[in-house]
């Protein structure tokens, strides 16, 4: 299948692709040009299909652990761990060289500790996110409705006043 040049050399249009794919992901909706809307579109359902198809492979592991205790004594311990299967590691590694590390913002009126507390165990938010709330979500909506696909929808919003060009809104569904 054909793929839009958007008037950018190769390593260019793959970073700007790669930026509005991350930023759709993270946020939701964007708002660009119809053409790069339509090759948002095809990344995203890529990612998002991976991520479906991956996400309740894990694996849990009884790991045995020392610490020292009181007197200087080493006392051993059981943990459950909870891992990523094979599937799911390959998808998130996948996902991973394609999406774009954004950093987890602090909300409103949240203090300092607080935001530290909540993000201390997310190592990279945006693959957290495709794989906690996405997946499970569009997993949910393919049983009721019995089709895969079509996670995100594009609308066009008139033309540009600049330069004419076709706008789109493309939005996770």
């Amino acid at each position: 299948m054909a793929q839009r040049k958007l008037a950018k050399p190769t390593d260019q249009r793959m970073a700007l692709l790669r930026g509005q794919v991350s930023e759709l992901l993270w946020h939701g909706r964007i708002e660009t040009t119809y053409d790069r809307a339509k090759e948002v579109q095809k990344m995203a359902e890529k990612i998002l299909t991976a991520a479906i198809n991956s996400y309740k492979d894990t694996v849990k592991e009884v790991e045995t652990r020392k610490r020292v205790g009181k007197k200087g004594a080493v006392e051993e311990y059981k943990l459950e761990v909870v891992n990523d299967g094979p599937k799911k590691l390959a998808a998130r590694r996948k996902i991973m060289g394609v999406v774009y590390d954004i950093p987890e913002t602090p909300k409103e009126n949240e203090s300092k500790t607080s935001f530290r507390e909540r993000t201390a165990h997310v190592r990279h938010p945006l693959i957290e996110k495709i794989f906690n709330e996405y997946a499970p979500k569009y997993d949910a909506r393919a049983e009721e409705l019995g089709q895969k696909g079509g996670y995100t929808r594009v609308l066009k919003m008139g033309f540009r006043r600049g330069d004419s060009a076709e706008l789109a809104l493309i939005e996770l569904v």
